[in-house]
């Protein structure tokens, strides 16, 4: 979770959203990075973070325009996650953010947490396992809470079976084994009525969903794998990917508000779009250490974050690069049609001028927008493409997302 900053000037740097400049690049006297538009990777579905009604206060709309709008100070979301509550009765507190939310176009995924505590092993909301008698019944409660959404205008993308059926925890959950994902992928899952993705493990671990994968048939019902990367770092997922199944990581959390924590958010986000993730989600939307402060203000890692959810919108693919020219510099690219985006990262203390060469492009030049210690994606100056090259100064600690124009 971690903040970038980046400068492109010799001379001059400037911040603001409304001022640009054409600068000239700086000495070519580091590292090159290669965008290949050419070898175009995954597709991206987008960015976003969870609103758990219930456990938090709903987002006002103020927050919902903050989260989910692409202008200057705004996040740039397109994903919406959310929790199924156990109890039937308690949909509804779903309805208004997500109904307002998907009216912005936003993406609406929803996990529940524990089935009905009446079709589990230990009748309680906290722990157990579902019984396998139960399993057409939880199809059936899925459908009515994918059902309910569809009727109060907030449809769903997709579905989740459940919330980290690896955690041992004291608050909602259920233990699932692969097998039971399997059998309730194979007989149950067509039932649901929407899209349905599983497992949702705590550590990515692909044991939980191999066995679904492993069967043609049943690997036909996966909408996507998704999956969280608490105590794990992100990796390939080589099964899913042959079997053509996009990759989602669902959930993540860092409770340090530092601004060495907050670069750590731009750099986990790197991380998993380079090993093929379609998409990347945050926990709460709304919390000190999330995107959005309690007072409602964005916060560092919600800046962090818009560098990558403001510019690379749902329909853009990865696209690849040459592996890390310099220390503490990463970089991807992503692109749609004749648009292109790149985001570096520096995570080093001292400034590096970054050269980039983009083979067969159009592009004749790009505007950083760069976030760090004392920057929120600021809109900064414009630099000039020349022979497919031009050369960036990063600053200390930064991202910087480069459009072009």
């Amino acid at each position: 979770m971690k903040y970038f900053s980046m400068v492109l000037s010799l001379v001059i740097a400037i911040s603001g959203c409304s001022r640009k400049s054409i600068v000239t690049a700086p000495p070519d006297t580091n590292g090159s990075t290669t965008i290949y538009l050419d070898n175009t990777q995954q597709i991206i579905r987008g960015f976003g973070a969870a609103n758990i009604v219930g456990w938090r206060p709903d987002m006002t709309p103020s927050e919902i325009q903050t989260a989910f709008g692409t202008g200057p100070g705004e996040l740039g979301f397109s994903i919406m996650r959310l929790r199924i509550p156990p109890d039937s009765t308690q949909f509804a507190i779903n309805f208004p953010s997500a109904k307002a939310a998907s009216a912005m176009g936003v993406t609406i995924i929803a996990t529940p947490w524990t089935p009905p505590r009446w079709m589990k092993s230990n009748k309680s909301n906290i722990g157990g396992i579902l019984n396998a008698s139960s399993y057409a019944a939880y199809a059936g409660f899925l459908k009515s809470f994918a059902d309910t959404m569809f009727n109060n205008g907030a449809p769903l993308y997709a579905i989740s079976v459940q919330n980290e059926p690896d955690a041992n925890v004291t608050y909602e959950s259920c233990s699932w084994s692969p097998a039971g994902f399997f059998n309730f992928m194979k007989n149950n899952a067509p039932s649901v009525g929407v899209p349905v993705f599983l497992p949702e493990s705590m550590r990515f671990d692909h044991a939980y969903s191999d066995s679904a994968l492993s069967d043609p048939a049943v690997a036909a019902n996966v909408a996507f794998i998704g999956g969280h990367i608490y105590g794990t770092s992100p990796s390939l997922y080589p099964r899913a990917i042959a079997m053509g199944k996009e990759v989602w990581m669902t959930e993540y959390l860092d409770l340090d508000t530092s601004w060495a924590a907050v670069v750590g958010t731009a750099k986990s986000t790197n991380d998993c779009m380079n090993v093929q993730m379609s998409a990347y989600l945050w926990w709460y939307i709304v919390r000190y250490y999330g995107p959005i402060g309690e007072d409602g203000v964005v916060t560092k890692r919600g800046y962090v974050m818009s560098q990558f959810a403001r510019f690379i919108r749902p329909g853009f693919h990865r696209v690849s690069t040459s592996a890390q020219s310099q220390a503490n510099i990463c970089v991807t690219a992503y692109k749609n049609g004749s648009k292109v985006v790149i985001v570096a990262l520096n995570t080093g203390s001292s400034s590096v001028n970054q050269r980039f060469v983009i083979p067969n492009s159009a592009v004749v030049s790009f505007t950083d927008y760069v976030t760090s210690v004392d920057k929120n994606c600021t809109q900064g100056t414009t630099v000039q493409v020349n022979g497919g090259i031009f050369i960036a100064t990063l600053a200390p600690s930064s991202v910087t997302t480069f459009v072009s124009n």
